[in-house]
């Protein structure tokens, strides 16, 4: 069931990005390098895609918010999968398990089209 509207899921876009970029020195595993890389990269390519998807918070509105949404889902089960795949899960694991299973969640319950302020979905 698709019922979070793009309008929230920009803004949670941008807030997720930024927090899963400095999630590393606020929750203090910056010292293991691999675990930092991945949240930064991972926090700096949400913002970055983000800012080119075709919906309200989108900048250059290129990328339709169905590839979007697929790019979410995809991105958020290899961050979960990250500390696992890339051997440092015996440091830090629950950030990342965290962060990438919300993006998972977020990119199967956001609707499609973006709301009007008529109430009507407009196709993106």
């Amino acid at each position: 069931m698709r019922f979070l509207p793009t309008s929230i899921h920009g803004v949670i876009d941008y807030l997720w990005g930024l927090a899963l970029f400095v999630s590393p020195w606020v929750l203090g595993y910056a010292d293991v390098p691999a675990t930092k890389w991945v949240a930064v990269i991972f926090g700096v390519g949400a913002i970055l895609y983000s800012l080119f998807t075709a919906y309200e918070l989108g900048v250059l509105r290129i990328l339709p918010m169905s590839l979007h949404l697929i790019l979410d889902g995809m991105a958020g089960a290899l961050l979960a999968a990250s500390p696992f795949l890339l051997g440092f899960s015996d440091r830090v694991f629950l950030p990342h398990l965290l962060f990438g299973l919300f993006s998972v969640v977020a990119s199967l319950v956001t609707r499609m089209e973006m709301t009007l302020a008529t109430g009507r979905r407009e196709p993106v």
